[in-house]
């Protein structure tokens, strides 16, 4: 088998780029130390740079361990590189993320917060990458046939992005320095979505989350194509620009009565059968991911709703579903269930969450989702008047990882009052009154499944798991959950109204125009759909050729090559 060489400095999921790289034919060799790179002119053929964080947090490792001459070098050298997500923002100058610390000043320039006040930060979902305000066309027949595309990129595809900082495109600027650029629309702020010069291809995207679009990338990479006719009747100007409408296949997985795991859905949390009492069995989680993966799914959130039977440490099928399924289901997955503190009981020895947190990243997760743990860490950050510690498992995750990498899970339910003075907590006006025709409720947050409710509110909690870092709110709610009537909207704009970060809409979904309310109703950056995937009513593909019918931008799903 030919061979590609990574170069992993602990920066994030590198178990779903080597499957990729593996399910095009290629095996992988690891660059281990710096002499490796410096041996780069007869060892290695290829050599690929990936990241996934904090600018500083990567780059200083990165510096630390001694590769920024000898992998500055290797590109000098004129061998093949490629560089995703921080791969490609380490080839610029450096990063308002950190202005202290200096990228490989490859390409001149600086990168930057998106600052679109509108828009969600980070930057997370499906967007182009356009080669139509670039260097690409310039020898192309025009009319489509004879176009070509850039290391397999085209305009008809989407890919999968998730970043907070990015290098903001001006028309000609890395045009003189030679690159090609595809670039991509956030709002009202254009960035660079992709970069070719010469021996080097750079993502912002990650290819390898991207689907059949993303392995096309790869791909020709690896066989050294950068450039290829585009398919007959597509020409560089059919611009599809803009984040399209995330649809998330959520899986709930629970070990049932005969200790296997099955994919489970209930009422409310309740996912036994009310006839036997036997755990409601929907399927496999392998293959019910892959089937979903097929059909087009955004991403897949996997949540372990039994948590584990000692310690996350040793939930060993758990991490063989996360393995097996990212070898084969080529966009995000989220795992959640059990991310917290813990103690090995066969040592005694406390681990933090973030090694917990680790043991995932490295089995092919590229999201955990924290749950009932961050309601009290809000309650612990209000208790010490908004101060934050530095030690809650959001806080570390999201230093180590990025809060890209971070999802908190919020359970919350209505609380209905007659007056709005009668409580201190966020008051909405509801047009959905209360049993006693009450007009007003706030949203109470509730651990253990929605067994125990808290007394913080769902504004206080979503500011506060912000505020530590969190990248993306998972939105449940307890009184939706189960009732295929639809998503709580009053709770979506709520939440969607105090905070930056992406939220996720979940519970309640139970047809495709349910989707297409919220969507339209609400500024919320994807929705999630569960038991009536499961319970095959709905298809993914199905929703989403109905919301494209309604005008909405959704992700096509592409073959794989």
């Amino acid at each position: 088998m030919p061979t590609v060489h990574l170069l992993d400095y602990a920066a994030g999921n590198i178990r779903s780029l080597v499957n990729a790289i593996e399910k095009l034919g290629w095996q992988v060799e690891w660059i281990k130390s710096p002499d490796d790179v410096a041996k780069a002119e007869v060892k290695i053929p290829k050599l690929i740079l990936p990241g996934v964080g904090h600018f500083g947090h990567c780059l200083t490792q990165f510096a630390n361990a001694g590769y920024v001459e000898p992998v500055k070098a290797y590109i000098r050298s004129g061998k093949p590189f490629m560089g995703i997500c921080v791969g490609l923002q380490a080839l610029f100058e450096g990063s308002t993320e950190s202005s202290s610390v200096s990228g490989l000043g490859i390409i001149q320039g600086q990168l930057r917060r998106f600052n679109d006040a509108e828009k969600s930060v980070p930057h997370i979902g499906w967007n182009s990458a356009n080669t139509s305000s670039s260097t690409l066309t310039t020898n192309a027949a025009p009319g489509g046939d004879g176009e070509q595309s850039v290391y397999g990129l085209r305009p008809d595809s989407k890919y999968y992005y998730v970043h907070s900082y990015g290098a903001l495109y001006t028309p000609g600027e890395l045009e003189k320095q030679g690159w090609t650029v595809a670039t991509a629309r956030y709002g009202s702020e254009e960035f660079v979505g992709a970069v070719a010069r010469e021996n080097v291809l750079a993502t912002q995207f990650h290819p390898e989350k991207s689907g059949a679009a993303g392995l096309r990338v790869i791909k020709a990479f690896l066989e050294g194509r950068k450039t290829a006719p585009l398919p007959p009747g597509i020409t560089n100007r059919d611009v599809k620009e803009g984040l399209t409408r995330r649809i998330i296949a959520c899986l709930d997985v629970r070990t049932n009565d005969q200790g296997d795991l099955v994919v489970t859905k209930g009422d409310q949390y309740d996912v036994r059968d009310k006839s036997d009492k036997n755990v409601r069995n929907l399927g496999k989680p392998v293959q019910k991911a892959q089937e979903y993966y097929e059909q087009g799914a955004d991403e897949v959130t996997f949540l372990n709703i039994t948590s584990f039977r000692d310690t996350p440490l040793k939930d060993l099928p758990m991490l063989e579903v996360l393995r097996q399924t990212a070898a084969t289901t080529f966009v995000p997955l989220t795992i959640g269930g059990g991310i917290r503190d813990t103690v090995d009981p066969e040592t005694g020895i406390k681990q933090p969450a973030l090694a917990v947190a680790s043991l995932y990243f490295q089995s092919g997760a590229d999201k955990i989702s924290i749950g009932s743990d961050a309601v009290t860490a809000a309650e612990a950050y209000y208790a010490a008047n908004r101060t934050l510690t530095g030690r809650t498992a959001i806080e570390t995750i999201s230093e180590a990882y990025g809060a890209q990498a971070v999802v908190v899970s919020i359970d919350p339910k209505r609380v209905y009052v007659s007056e709005p003075a009668s409580t201190t907590h966020h008051i909405i006006q509801t047009t959905t009154p209360g049993p006693n025709g009450e007009k007003y409720c706030w949203y109470a947050c509730t651990t253990q499944g929605g067994r125990s409710t808290a007394d913080l509110d769902v504004v206080q909690l979503a500011t506060a798991v912000e505020a530590m870092g969190c990248g993306e709110i998972l939105l449940n709610c307890i009184d939706k959950d189960g009732t295929n009537s639809g998503f709580d909207l009053e709770l979506i704009r709520s939440v969607k109204g105090a905070v930056r970060i992406p939220v996720i809409a979940s519970s309640g979904a139970g047809n495709a125009g349910h989707f297409a309310e919220v969507f339209e109703g609400t500024s919320v950056d994807a929705a999630l759909g569960a038991g009536m995937f499961h319970r095959g009513e709905w298809t993914v593909r199905r929703v989403k050729e109905e919301l494209a019918a309604k005008g909405l931008s959704v992700r096509k799903f592409e073959e794989e090559m």
